[in-house]
């Protein structure tokens, strides 16, 4: 098995990295890494019902799709990411899948004394609340199969960049299930020191001492801490991988042509219709539009606004352009807005797309 702890924190580069290593290799891999600040979607949702996408730009989140399915999740450096990828076993049912790869993570918590359990398919919960969400993909005959560990989480920026609108839209993309959380960390001060043989055998990489309390691990000090963990778990066939120049230059060219991109994070979104009304000084407007492939393919405007030109006058210029607030707003500043709409303003008109 191979050990490869990531030290990127950019979450292109780092789903970039997973599709990679998935792809390319034929080893078993247990990989470690963290996120900045980011949303990270299951690969059948529509991103924009997942997101405060006001909230997301203001703060400057990375929005990105994944390989797997699943709901959306946030992402800071507080969060700890954990991927096995291994060959799939002849007949194995998913659910045996997450219970196999979520097992060494539950024996390295409850080895602090931390009681946490699988409960359902796929999440890991610690008294009633959920710590960390799974999810698997198969390739071949391969499975990818990676977690969140919520740590140390801002918990604040998690609840605000996620609190998504969905009913504004009709369609059939999988809905986040959003369930009570719990950061790790909180667990960890309700038990005593951490015994000497713990540390010696199993978190040989961190800095960690006999006389440090749970409460005190930082975030990269527990990631050094389950590193260890599993590696002692494999002891007789892990061994720990560096990228090579050739491995980084790939890695880097499927960010830059894929993940980066608005057509995978946003575009990739099943068909959807959305409808969206405010109530504003000029009067009230009705939106109604369809999007196909993240393209705005039919649009009607409806309400009691006083107008000089005719609504559908618009449609011919948002017809065609992508579902996002920049493309909106470019399209929005070049019309005389207050001739289709009195006394209701450009930006109220953004507002409504989203």
């Amino acid at each position: 098995m191979l050990y490869i702890i990531d030290s990127h924190t950019n979450p292109y580069w780092n789903l970039a990295a997973e599709e990679y290593l998935f792809t390319h290799f034929n080893e078993p891999i247990f990989r470690l890494w963290r996120n900045e600040n980011s949303i990270i979607v299951g690969k059948y949702q529509n991103t924009l019902s997942e997101i405060d996408l006001q909230y997301v730009k203001t703060n400057h989140i990375k929005v990105v799709r994944r390989l797997t399915g699943g709901g959306a999740v946030f992402h800071d450096l507080g969060n700890i990411n954990f991927t096995f990828i291994e060959d799939k076993i002849k007949g194995e049912k998913t659910s045996d899948m997450f219970k196999r790869f979520t097992s060494p993570i539950l024996d390295a918590l409850n080895l602090l004394g931390v009681k946490a359990y699988l409960e359902g398919r796929n999440d890991l919960l610690i008294d009633g609340r959920k710590f960390s969400g799974n999810a698997i993909c198969i390739h071949n005959n391969r499975i990818l199969q990676h977690g969140t560990l919520l740590y140390k989480v801002g918990m604040n920026n998690l609840s605000l960049a996620l609190k998504s609108k969905p009913e504004k839209f009709q369609d059939k993309a999988v809905q986040s299930n959003r369930s009570r959380v719990t950061n790790i960390s909180e667990h960890l001060k309700h038990s005593e020191y951490i015994n000497k043989d713990i540390i010696g055998k199993k978190n040989n990489d961190s800095n960690l001492s006999k006389e440090t309390t749970l409460k005190e691990i930082n975030t990269s000090e527990f990631q050094s801490y389950l590193g260890s963990f599993i590696c002692e778990q494999y002891s007789d066939t892990i061994k720990r991988y560096h990228y090579s120049n050739e491995d980084l230059e790939n890695i880097d060219k499927l960010m830059k042509s894929k993940y980066e991109l608005d057509e995978w994070n946003f575009g990739k979104s099943p068909k959807y219709n959305f409808q969206n009304s405010a109530k504003y000084k000029g009067g009230l407007i009705e939106l109604n539009f369809s999007v196909e492939k993240g393209v705005i393919t039919d649009i009607k405007i409806y309400g009691d606004y006083f107008f000089t030109l005719p609504t559908e006058e618009i449609y011919d210029k948002l017809i065609g352009l992508k579902h996002s607030k920049e493309n909106i707003e470019k399209a929005i500043s070049k019309l005389p807005i207050d001739k289709y709409f009195a006394n209701i303003t450009a930006e109220e008109i953004v507002k409504l797309f989203f």
